[in-house]
């Protein structure tokens, strides 16, 4: 029995060339290949400014640093999301308002509006699964209350929110090139992008041991930086991803069809084209199904099956967490099947058809 595994990395012989040009070159970190992906990043997305670090954890840290993020602050945040989208406002002091989702499993407007208090200074929406939040309603709401967005594209590379790349929108965003995501550079990475020339720089001196130049240190700064192979690596990638998109959102539209009536499929709306990073169903026998799906050689995900307002890192430390209904119930049905790039179709004929069967024999 064949396989399906839940992801797989695109990888071809002009990632290998470029990856080796850059082993040969003898420069390894924030060299002339980091400066062109942060080019070329950024005028993919739409910015004006990209600065890598190690991770996108780092990279947000790095950033709430640049925009005054402290001790006090509240930022607006869905409980539903990888559990780093929390961690770099913590470790900068500030507190996560948990809120609610809304049919698209992103931040639902009405909750945060309901949400914002004197001490709130930004709101983080995270496009999920590769889907955009409703990003004007969100941007109207931060412009009431004078505050900052900052855009999770962990999962969104090249997704568009009514004709715009995600990203591009907010006060500022952030993109994670981790293997699993559509956008990879063979290992852990991330980046920032905004339109603020102060912020971006403060950014890159932060990343680089508060640096401008190499023995003046202007302030206290960390080594989060970027090496030259992985951004060689990143630049082939970039180059395919709008084809790679393509590709999983007919995979999407293969599984929308072939499973309607047996599952709850996503619902892409209207003003949103999505980039299926995940293709997320619904099931209220999601763990049944997914043990099927296993023993006939097919590998699912649950995405995420712990809240971030009840994980353990959370209650221990807030005792003024909220109940979120919504997240709460979809947290026990959602099931990620597989979807990647290069998946073949008649891999997605076969997960179908597997689903139907079990559906049969219930």
């Amino acid at each position: 029995m064949n396989k399906i595994p839940l992801s797989r990395v695109f990888l071809n012989d002009e990632i290998r060339e470029a990856a080796m040009q850059a082993v040969n070159s003898g420069s390894y970190i924030l060299g002339p290949e980091c400066r062109a992906f942060e080019e070329e990043l950024a005028r993919y997305v739409g910015m004006e400014h990209c600065v890598l670090s190690s991770s996108w954890t780092a990279a947000v840290m790095l950033l709430h640093q640049a925009m005054g993020v402290s001790e006090g602050d509240e930022i607006i945040i869905p409980s539903h999301t990888a559990f780093p989208s929390v961690e770099p406002l913590i470790h900068c002091g500030a507190k996560p308002v948990f809120v609610d989702v809304d049919e698209s499993y992103c931040l639902d407007p009405d909750a945060v509006e309901a949400a914002v208090t004197p001490r709130t200074v930004g709101i983080l929406p995270v496009h999920l699964y590769g889907h955009p939040a409703d990003m004007d309603r969100l941007m109207a709401i931060a412009e009431r209350h004078k505050l900052w967005v900052m855009e999770d594209c962990a999962q969104a590379h090249g997704a568009r929110y009514r004709g715009r790349r995600v990203g591009s929108i907010g006060t500022a965003s952030a993109f994670s090139f981790y293997p699993s995501k559509n956008l990879t550079v063979m290992g852990d990475g991330g980046c920032i992008m905004t339109n603020d020339a102060q912020v971006a720089e403060k950014v890159r001196m932060l990343r680089n041991h508060g640096r401008k130049s190499k023995f003046t240190h202007e302030i206290v700064g960390y080594n989060l930086r970027f090496n030259e192979i992985q951004a060689a690596i990143g630049r082939v990638m970039l180059r395919h991803l709008d084809t790679l998109n393509a590709h999983r959102r007919e995979v999407a539209a293969l599984y929308d069809e072939r499973l309607a009536g047996l599952v709850e499929t996503p619902r892409e709306q209207p003003w949103a084209e999505s980039v299926y990073h995940m293709y997320v169903i619904r099931s209220r026998d999601r763990d049944a199904l997914g043990a099927w799906l296993k023993e006939q050689g097919i590998a699912t995900g649950i995405h995420y099956p712990v809240a971030n307002h009840r994980q353990p890192a959370i209650t221990g430390r807030y005792t003024d967490l909220p109940r979120l209904p919504r997240t709460e119930a979809l947290v026990e049905e959602i099931l990620s099947l597989p979807i990647y790039g290069e998946l073949p179709l008649t891999d997605v004929d076969r997960v179908c058809g597997k689903i139907a069967e079990y559906r049969g024999s219930r």
